[in-house]
């Protein structure tokens, strides 16, 4: 760096830390970042006292949570940040942008999640038409303030160029520093056990885990998380015996449970990105993820995954890896927990840069950009 004094961060997301994956993300990352070159201040739901916390229509485990906005101003005023960095296009998020204009600090904000293009899946309701108008209008908002945006995928950055951001980069995905510098358990010898992580939702297809279940007895699956369709996953544990829900896991019980498994599923219609899959690698653990989710695009990590289509069934796939040779196997996690490895570290690297800029070129993604569609 240039001056001997750390940079002043501040970090302002509308998601709790952990409890999904933009709070898993932002969580990890200020876990990892160097003390000495970086002063944090992380402002969101969990942290820093909230004003009102109202349930969302239709699930009951996500909540659109008020700011007290003379407390975060406050404390934003006396941190004097020299970065913001506005992570969610929530109220939160929006306060991140004011506050970076009156302050003069440099904003940055992060497109992880693509909330207006998520409302598609949930049909035609008043509040579906609603909640995309929101998140159309914040984004382009957002993104025309910011002075860089970041995003999971070339598919985001183009799309956040298209609506007014000036400068855009792609970002990896880091993990939390437990998966990372514990040794994991031995590598599977055959596939046994399967999980499930994420929230029980429809877009994440949970019914082709509870149908895999159902057609192949052999193996043993655990569900984790909470969600809309948390009934429907513990009237089936109930029917299967190979079937078991495990609730929601905080990140030390969820890579216990990584280590105990031998594959991770994400099925899902749609995933920005899929971080839990690139947990499940880190832990040296077979990831299969349907090719819809991003983590397919980074070429340094598609050695290391199991892909399959929408179309083709979830138990079809598991039949097929179970036959798989303990060679492949082997090959097969060791470069999953590489390039899992890798990743994370090219990625603070990334976002070291981005923080200071005088100390490194902040355009330097750790992937080839050129490869991802």
């Amino acid at each position: 760096m240039s001056d001997a004094s750390p940079r002043r961060i501040a970090f302002v997301s509308d998601s709790m830390p952990e409890r999904n994956g933009v709070g898993a993300y932002y969580t990890d990352l200020v876990e990892q970042l160097d003390p000495v070159r970086f002063q944090i201040r992380f402002l969101c739901p969990g942290r820093t006292r909230s004003l009102l916390r109202m349930p969302l229509p239709g699930d009951r485990t996500q909540a659109l949570v008020l700011p007290p906005p003379m407390r975060i101003a406050r404390e934003l005023r006396d941190f004097a940040p020299d970065v913001i960095v506005a992570a969610t296009p929530g109220p939160w998020g929006l306060l991140g942008v004011r506050w970076a204009r009156r302050l003069g600090a440099r904003l940055i904000v992060g497109f992880h999640t693509d909330y207006a293009g998520v409302t598609d899946l949930y049909g035609r309701s008043i509040f579906k038409r609603l909640s995309r108008g929101y998140f159309r209008r914040v984004d382009r908002l957002m993104f025309e303030r910011a002075d860089h945006v970041l995003g999971n995928s070339m598919a985001m950055i183009e799309q956040a160029e298209r609506m007014g951001a000036r400068k855009a980069s792609r970002i990896g995905t880091l993990v939390p520093r437990k998966m990372i510098e514990t040794p994991p358990a031995p590598p599977p010898t055959r596939l046994k056990r399967i999980l499930f992580a994420g929230r029980l939702a429809p877009e994440k297809r949970i019914d082709t885990v509870l149908e895999a279940a159902g057609k192949l007895p052999g193996l043993e699956f655990g569900i984790a998380g909470d969600g809309p369709l948390r009934s429907e996953i513990e009237q089936a544990a109930a029917r299967l015996p190979n079937l078991h829900y495990l609730g929601w896991q905080d990140r030390d019980a969820l890579c216990d449970e990584l280590d105990r498994s031998d594959a991770l599923v994400l099925p899902s219609t749609f995933e920005s990105f899929g971080t839990v899959a690139l947990e499940a690698m880190a832990r040296g653990r077979l990831a299969l993820v349907t090719s819809t989710c991003g983590i397919v695009n980074w070429s340094q990590l598609q050695e290391g995954l199991v892909v399959f289509e929408l179309d083709r069934p979830l138990a079809e796939v598991l039949a097929e890896v179970r036959d798989w040779p303990v060679e492949r196997l082997h090959a097969q996690t060791r470069a999953a927990r590489t390039a899992a490895v890798e990743l994370n570290r090219a990625s603070l690297a990334q976002w070291a840069a981005l923080l200071d800029p005088s100390d490194a070129p902040p355009d330097s993604p750790p992937d080839d950009e050129a490869a991802a569609p």
